[in-house]
């Protein structure tokens, strides 16, 4: 009886483990988050779902290395810097793609190790995974990234937390620094009140800011402001508090960007931003929400979430207007 026995409980042991491995497969199917190769990275986290993919990269800077619809990536990725990491003293290496910082941009410490060194990463939950920064010792700060992929649609919320870890007060803000594929058309609902006569400022290299620029790559029509190429000087700056925009790309991707917007708070960028545009001529396009000031205490954090989404949308033949209506009924309808 004791062979028997022996044998019977060898194939019911293979049948768990048969099941067991089944039922791996099948959980790390429905999750969509996995650990996986790219760029020059082996420690990438995936998360995906039918029509979108998004690849996260610890090893350098924290940031999002794809974020894409149908296969089409919105970001664009320096060629060059493949697995390029971070050391002191270390030349080379293109910091691009889906970035993350803290600002004020003019008073905020040096951080490369924040900016570009090595963070840690985790898949913790369902299409779900969160990025942590060492701690950084020329701000004060920790960083904490989760970014959470929503099961059917490109919804992507990115929520950046920073985390005084120093023995003072620090006041510090979200700043984001999305490199998108360049060459776009960029739309931004402007609202009033609004300390810009022309509904965005320019910063020049003097350095000053222009405060009533006019450039003949940009306008303001229906309410909307509409980057529609290079202009004199790259760097741009709004104060709209309609808290989302849409760029319009060459590969029929719009990517909108969702972010809150609280007029009752400190904005502490020079011009007291709440968004900005780099649109150099260059094959990228820098698309960044600016969060509120956060005054942070020894030991206390404060979050920001930006939420990402990409639409299929024919990029506009030359001479042919942006439909700002259908754009703004795409971008409301995706937020329900």
């Amino acid at each position: 009886m004791k062979p028997l026995k022996a044998i019977a409980a060898l194939l019911f042991a293979c049948s768990i483990n048969g099941v067991a491995v089944e039922i791996a497969n099948s959980v790390e199917k429905q999750s969509g988050a996995k650990v996986v190769s790219y760029y020059g990275y082996d420690d990438c986290i995936q998360l995906e779902n039918n029509s979108t993919r998004v690849v996260l990269c610890p090893a350098a800077g924290g940031r999002v290395l794809v974020y894409s619809l149908n296969s089409k990536n919105a970001l664009y990725l320096a060629p060059g810097s493949e697995g390029w990491t971070y050391e002191p003293g270390k030349k080379g290496g293109s910091m691009t793609a889906g970035r993350f910082d803290i600002g004020p941009e003019q008073m905020v410490p040096s951080r490369p190790e924040l900016w570009m060194g090595k963070w840690s990463g985790k898949i913790t939950g369902p299409r779900t995974a969160v990025l942590i920064s060492k701690k950084d010792k020329s701000t004060g700060v920790q960083l904490i990234r989760t970014f959470t992929l929503d099961a059917k649609s490109s919804k992507l919320a990115c929520q950046q937390t920073i985390k005084n870890i120093s023995a003072e007060t620090k006041e510090y803000c979200h700043w984001s620094r999305t490199f998108a594929l360049g060459g776009g058309i960029c739309v931004i609902p402007l609202t009033k009140p609004t300390r810009f006569p022309n509904g965005y400022v320019m910063y020049t290299p003097a350095p000053v800011i222009n405060f009533r620029p006019v450039d003949e790559n940009i306008r303001v029509r229906d309410g909307y402001l509409e980057i529609l190429g290079v202009p004199a000087y790259p760097k741009l700056g709004m104060d709209t508090s309609a808290g989302w925009f849409a760029y319009l790309m060459k590969n029929d991707l719009m990517f909108v960007k969702r972010f809150p917007v609280d007029r009752d708070r400190v904005y502490n960028e020079v011009a007291g931003l709440t968004m900005s545009i780099w649109y150099p001529d260059r094959p990228m396009c820098e698309l960044e929400p600016i969060g509120p000031r956060e005054k942070l205490a020894p030991g206390q954090s404060a979050s920001f979430t930006e939420t990402w989404f990409l639409y299929p949308r024919d990029f506009p033949k030359k001479g042919k207007p942006v439909d700002l209506e259908s754009i703004e009924a795409q971008v409301a309808a995706g937020a329900k």
